[in-house]
């Protein structure tokens, strides 16, 4: 799993880093990824009304041309409610009648830096509570001038901050990586844009690096058990249960050539003793090198469904002191 976590981060790096900067500006600064979040801040909000808000995020992020990305939740949109006014109509059956002032808000939801803000009045009525905040909350526009500046500025201020703060982020990276956490050094470096060129092309650099010094750690051990499976019995079961483990090691590791050799000696041993053993069980696949580009899309969004699955599961605490 953490593999496959690497290495769609690596492989999402240069089939859609080098693509996407042939676009123009406005179309890179839109590849921005801002998460939806709904603070628990928000005293007496119905949980209906809660859903409704973050599919309206949702909603205005998608019409910026962004998108919330489950591998990179460190940049969100958020909201504050407060209701101005609540009325009951005198109609048969009465309605409640809701004014509601919605403050949207985009930052860094790790740091706790506040990048943008906006502010508006919407209103809703319904024949209970709960129904006139959907109503309310439904007649927020993502289209609203006063939104697109506002995550206009927002999207502007991430690039400020990359361009800013690389020199830090780059060497946070270093230092993850020379304590051999290298998942969480390749994480802190995705998250920067392909916007920002310069910090970019850095932080792509490294995680190449970190990259191959991890899947060669995890070949030089994934070696190592399997020798340590053969030499316990040296029998069939042995060889199969070896070569599964070797089968593991990503095709660009320094041991790679090592382990298709490794699994051809368990092959040679074992025929000595079994000579009907078919060959072809124990060779190892190698990697197809046809089609590279078809392939490697294809490995992406296989890799990638899983990365999204890990990251999600994963609960991200944001700070939004001071916000509001």
């Amino acid at each position: 799993m953490k593999k496959f976590l690497l290495l769609v981060l690596v492989l999402f790096i240069f089939i859609n880093g080098h693509a996407q900067n042939e676009l123009d500006k406005s179309d890179d600064a839109s590849r921005i990824a801002i998460s939806p979040y709904i603070p628990d801040q928000i005293e007496n909000f119905p949980e209906i009304a809660r859903n409704v808000l973050a599919t309206k995020l949702g909603q205005i992020v998608t019409e910026s041309g962004l998108g919330g990305d489950m591998q990179n939740q460190r940049f969100i949109i958020t909201a504050n409610i407060a209701v101005l006014t609540k009325d009951i109509t005198p109609t048969a059956p009465p309605m409640t009648a809701l004014t509601i002032a919605v403050t949207l808000f985009i930052g860094d939801g790790v740091a706790g830096t506040k990048f943008s803000s906006t502010s508006l009045t919407v209103k809703g009525v319904g024949t209970n509570e709960t129904k006139a905040y959907i109503i309310a909350l439904k007649n927020i526009s993502p289209t609203n001038p006063a939104i697109q500046n506002f995550v206009t500025t927002g999207k502007k201020r991430i690039i400020e901050y990359f361009n800013s703060n690389c020199d830090f982020i780059i060497k946070d990276g270093e230092a993850l990586g020379k304590q051999n956490r290298y998942a969480e050094a390749i994480e802190k470096l995705d998250v920067v844009p392909n916007v920002c060129k310069d910090c970019y092309d850095l932080a792509k650099k490294q995680i190449m690096s970190l990259y191959q010094k991890k899947i060669d750690q995890d070949c030089d051990k994934l070696m190592q058990q399997a020798q340590g499976i053969w030499n316990a019995t040296q029998d069939q079961n042995a060889a199969r249960e070896a070569s599964d483990v070797l089968k593991q090691i990503d095709p660009g590791s320094k041991c790679f050539k090592e382990a298709n050799s490794m699994i051809d000696m368990f092959y040679t041993e074992i025929k000595k003793r079994v000579q009907d053993l078919d060959a072809r069980e124990w060779k190892l696949k190698e990697k197809q090198q046809q089609d590279d580009a078809d392939a490697e899309k294809e490995r992406l969004k296989s890799a990638r469904q899983i990365a999204i699955a890990e990251a999600s599961a994963t609960k991200v605490v944001y700070n939004i002191r001071g916000w509001y």
